[in-house]
């Protein structure tokens, strides 16, 4: 019975692992610098409410969303470079 087992076994260790990197494709990745927003600005000596800070604020959000627009843009190029050159791999 434990042979009957071991490939199913194996087979739902493999599906877990390909789940999880396509689950892990589409999480937002961090801006430049550390994981929390408020955390960098005021760490530059912002205070919370000011113009400067209220700027950093803004230019981690387009740094962030910038990142995203690069890594949306490979990824289709990849996409369409497999499907354009199936002969290689």
């Amino acid at each position: 019975m434990p042979l009957v087992t071991a490939p199913r076994l194996l087979a739902a260790v493999a599906l877990a692992i390909a789940l999880s990197a396509c689950s892990a494709r589409y999480q937002t990745p961090v801006a430049m610098g550390g994981d929390d927003d408020d955390a960098v600005c005021q760490s530059r000596g912002y205070a919370q409410g000011s113009p400067e800070y209220v700027a950093c604020r803004k230019d981690r959000d387009v740094q962030r969303n910038a990142a995203v627009a690069r890594s949306d843009r490979r990824q289709r190029d990849l996409g369409e470079y497999m499907l354009n050159h199936p002969d290689r791999p």
